[in-house]
């Protein structure tokens, strides 16, 4: 189905406009009659007027790409004379205060390429209705601050279709003329249309049961295709770690007799939290070890949970509108992050959530299309889908946690959770309830809300010998972002340990205070500028800033290598050994980039191969935090770092050289670190197999770079021999990246023996599209026309055109431009099929100025062609608007 075109300009939602709704609707009654060219929906709404609206005026309704048949109020036909009809809405006039509505429309789920709203993947009919996905369903007052309940009837072909699933608990079943037969869902708590869903088709069952704390059994289903009933174990255990894990954490006990997960192919998202019936993109459920990463174990894992989590931070309390997105996915990411840090490492889950914000929000931070965690206007909700939502959303709740400690965190929770079951909310009513249970006054750090930018902190340091102190000086700064000039100082968290000579951990105290037994100390900055003095300092230590990153800022000291290294051998914050070590890198690194511009050779220096030498010598017992220390920073984070104009190749060649002479230094113990960890038995996915996996497999990834023949063969005979998916890519990638002999042959054994699993053939498309060696252009295009990929489908065009784009910089940033012209016709295309992915992709493009200019140039005339398309879709024309920064857009 094609997306409704706009050919005027599209006009921003502004918050400051906010209005409760006019009619408020009780219970909505759904009758699907699913056909194989039209869907008919019978939706039947029980109406009111919103006593908190003196004049209801008129009744608004959301709607596109269906056909109206029927309307009619309290059983009788509502004249065509009484209400108006276009793309986007229906509006009703002279409607009584109370009154049933009926509404019988015509869709075509089958050409819903968009896959917003009902529509088909393999066969098998589903929704998605996050955010305005219900209005392509039929026409209702498609806002999250209409909360219903709904009771839904699905009709369909018994042999083609013979699971019928919707919300809540199944009251009826029968059989009807002609083949076919229906199922009858009652959901019992009121919900957002966006949380509504239906799936349809010819699926198979797992089943399991959890028992909850007060002693209440739920039935747990996982409904897949086929054949993939061997990849939901780890998905069904993970249902129950979260179950158990939110009654414990949270206090937060499963409300329904029945959860289910469908698992479809064809998904714009990871996963979607409708209330008890979540459906997943499969590449967040189905896992093997044959098929699946000890990565995708943990990513769905996560995922699993984060869903889980929301049937109370999500749908129990929802949002008021969807500026307020972050209230609901902000607290869950963070909620989801604790959770994996209890079922894994705590420091290495840091570690990840750090490297995922600083890879992907501070460059949207510091680009056109920067916003505030709550936004105060958009064209395309789901443009809003970002980084700063979740993951600096997620940010803003654990400096809150932080600021108040878990105690008074929990007790805030528990009181929003209690305050406002059954709401709809805002974050200031979050805030507002962690402030009543702690009786902490959150106003300033509130700004974190409605202030885009990530803050700048400078940090000097001052040893007092003769009277015993140490004087931390800080300065924050708040860069200026689009339509935010002016910035307050933020109230900022920031943990801080002081280490003597030889390691130990001091334990700090502000002048004033007395003893105190903690070695970390979590400062409050509030001012611009703001100094803090502890006492009792026998000697000039070395700080330890920003420990476990308890703030999303980037923080500058002037440490010394020798420094880095101290901390990275001898700190107790794991994170911020790991943070050493990545500043160490990062230093060599641009030490290389200016060797590299200025044709000199470049050269490792002695401090960064001394300590990484330690790690591998056994320098710290963590395998885990081992790898994590010695992955390199990827070529876009370093381009974030750089100065202007970024410059790819310097880059490139840059981190190619230091992972070369890093493995030549330490080919040794890569080696033994190799060896040592190779594991016999069966796989298991336990934190501490996960560790020895990951350290033996970079271990190798950095002899095959070295050009080491051990190391080489090594790799071909774990691609050989390998029993699960962590080993044969963690032989594959390097083979890939370094392209060494026989690697084509081993991608077409490898494609030939997987191309019937979908998401391992995602695997090998994104291998190739990321490789600065296979992802040229011209094997991109080849790529694209390769009998398994599918403009369609979401997870191919994220495994070719989105790995190519943000993770092969290298190629995709070519001078000649030919990659910026290709680019631009795959949004294009795209655009025609699936906006959504479309605007995903053209922010590829979103920060041409951080270029040269000749780089600038050619990506602004791709931008200004895509731009010039008359059927955009408000979805890419929001992004490409805003990357250009001419105009409003939002």
């Amino acid at each position: 189905m094609a997306d409704v075109r706009n050919t005027q300009q599209p006009q921003p939602v502004r918050l400051a406009e906010y209005t409760p709704p006019a009619y408020v609707v009780d219970t909505v009654d759904l009758h699907f009659e699913l056909g194989e060219e039209w869907t008919s929906v019978h939706a039947r709404l029980a109406v009111r007027a919103n006593p908190d609206r003196a004049e209801p005026g008129a009744l608004f309704l959301n709607g596109r790409e269906m056909e109206l048949l029927e309307v009619a109020v309290d059983g009788r036909p509502w004249p065509e004379t009484d209400y108006e009809l276009n793309e986007e809405s229906l509006t009703l006039h002279g409607v009584p205060e109370h009154f049933t509505l009926e509404i019988t429309t015509s869709i075509r789920p089958q050409e819903n390429t968009a896959l917003e709203g009902l529509y088909k993947s393999s066969g098998t009919f589903c929704t998605q209705c996050e955010p305005e996905g219900f209005r392509r369903i039929t026409y209702f007052p498609d806002r999250s601050d209409v909360m219903a309940r709904y009771t839904t009837t699905i009709v369909a072909d018994a042999e083609r279709y013979p699971v019928l699933l919707s919300n809540g608990n199944r009251i009826g079943a029968g059989t009807l003329p002609g083949g076919r037969h229906w199922v009858q869902w009652e959901d019992p708590h009121p919900k957002p249309s966006y949380l509504f869903a239906l799936v349809a088709g010819d699926l198979a069952r797992v089943s399991d049961a959890f028992t909850t704390l007060s002693g209440r059994e739920v039935a747990l289903h996982i409904y897949v295709e086929h054949g993939n009933e061997d990849k939901v174990d780890h998905a069904m255990r993970s249902l129950k770690a979260a179950m158990a894990w939110d009654e414990t954490a949270y206090g937060r006990e499963c409300d329904l007799d029945v959860y289910q997960v469908v698992a479809v192919e064809d998904f714009n998202m990871g996963a979607m939290e409708n209330k008890g019936l979540n459906i997943f993109n499969t590449s967040a459920i189905l896992a093997k070890p044959e098929t699946a990463t000890d990565a995708d174990f943990q990513r769905i894992e996560a995922i699993i949970g984060h869903e889980y989590f929301h049937n109370w931070s999500g749908n129990r309390v929802t949002l008021r509108d969807w500026f307020q997105l972050s209230l609901k996915e902000g607290f869950t990411v963070f909620r989801e992050q604790q959770f994996a840090g209890d079922r894994y490492s705590a420091p290495v889950q840091r570690i990840e959530d750090v490297r995922r914000l600083r890879t992907a929000q501070f460059p949207e931070d510091d680009g056109p299309t920067a916003h505030p965690v709550r936004p105060d206007s958009y064209i395309e909700i789901s443009n809003f889908y970002t980084p700063t939502v979740y993951e600096k959303g997620a940010e803003v709740i654990r400096m809150m946690y932080n600021l108040l400690g878990a105690e008074d965190f929990r007790r805030g929770t528990d009181l929003y959770f209690q305050r406002h079951d059954g709401q709809a909310v805002t974050t200031e009513e979050f805030a507002r309830a962690l402030e009543d249970a702690s009786e902490r006054d959150l106003s300033q750090f509130r700004l974190w809300y409605t202030q885009a930018g990530t803050p700048r902190i400078h940090v000097d340091g001052d040893y007092d010998p003769e009277a015993g102190t140490y004087t931390l000086h800080m300065r924050q700064e708040i860069p200026e972002t689009p339509g935010q000039r002016q910035k307050e100082p933020m109230h900022i968290p920031i943990a801080v340990g002081l280490l003597d000579g030889d390691g130990n951990g001091l334990a700090p105290r502000l002048t004033g205070e007395g003893e105190r037994a903690e070695t970390t100390r979590m400062l409050e900055l509030r001012e611009a500028e703001q100094s803090f003095t502890f006492s009792g300092i026998p000697e000039e230590p070395v700080p330890s800033l920003l420990r476990s990153f308890s703030a999303p800022v980037r923080l500058e000291f002037g440490y010394r290598d020798e420094d880095l290294a101290f901390l990275l051998a001898n700190d107790e914050d794991l994170f911020n050994r790991w943070e050493a070590g990545q500043e160490l890198a990062r230093r060599a690194l641009f030490r290389a980039m200016t060797a590299y511009r200025s044709g000199a050779e470049i050269e490792l220096e002695g401090t960064l191969v001394d300590a990484f030498g330690a790690l591998l010598r056994g320098g710290t017992g963590d395998k885990a935090l081992v790898a994590e220390a010695l992955t390199q920073p990827d070529e876009s984070y370093l381009a974030d770092l750089m100065d202007w104009p970024v410059d790819p190749e310097a880059i490139h060649h840059a981190r190619r050289s230091i992972r070369v002479r890093l493995a030549q230094a330490l080919r040794d113990d890569f080696l033994y670190n190799y060896r040592a960890h190779q594991a016999d038995g069966e796989y298991s996915a336990d934190p501490e197999a996960i560790a020895r996996r990951r350290l033996k497999n970079l271990s190798l990834a950095y002899l095959v770079a070295g050009g080491d023949e051990a190391g080489i063969e090594a790799a071909r005979e774990q691609f050989r021999q390998a029993t699960n998916m962590t080993d044969r890519l963690g032989a594959l990638r390097p083979m890939v990246a370094e392209d060494v002999a026989g690697t084509g042959g081993a991608l077409e054994s490898f494609y030939e023996q997987w191309k019937d699993e979908a998401e391992v053939v995602d695997k090998w498309f994104a291998i190739q599209a990321s490789s600065p060696v296979y992802g040229t252009l011209d094997r991109i295009k080849a790529l694209l026309d390769h009998p398994a990929f599918n403009h369609k489908n979401p997870n191919k065009v994220r495994a070719v055109l989105g790995a190519f784009a943000r993770g092969n910089p290298y190629r995709f940033h070519a001078a000649d431009g030919t990659a910026y012209a290709f680019f631009a016709d795959q949004v294009l295309h795209m655009d025609g099929i699936n906006p959504q992915m479309a605007a995903a992709l053209a922010r590829g493009f979103s920060r041409f100025r951080r270029y040269d200019e000749e780089r600038q140039r050619l990506m602004r005339e791709q931008l200004e062609r895509i731009r010039r398309e008359p059927q955009l879709s408000r979805d890419t024309f929001e992004i490409v608007t805003k990357s250009l920064g001419d105009g409003e857009g939002g």
